[in-house]
């Protein structure tokens, strides 16, 4: 089983959750926060299934993530 960091997003209509380390576009979405967990890595396997683990950027692990803000 591999690991994968997970951000997730609240906005005012729901939590949109998204991983770090896969090429292409895997989202998954709920009303609650458990529920966009579970769609994404529902999401996630999907997307590996389909694609195969060459989507996957490379075997070294995302240590952390970080969230900044800057203006632009």
């Amino acid at each position: 089983m591999k690991q994968f960091k997970i951000i997730v997003e609240k906005h005012p209509d729901g939590y949109v959750a998204y991983p770090i380390g896969i090429n292409g576009v895997v989202v998954g979405e709920g009303d609650t926060y458990e529920e966009a967990l579970e769609d994404v890595k529902s999401a996630i396997k999907f997307h590996i299934e389909t694609f195969g683990s060459d989507i996957l950027e490379n075997d070294l692990p995302v240590l952390e993530a970080f969230v900044a803000e800057a203006g632009v």
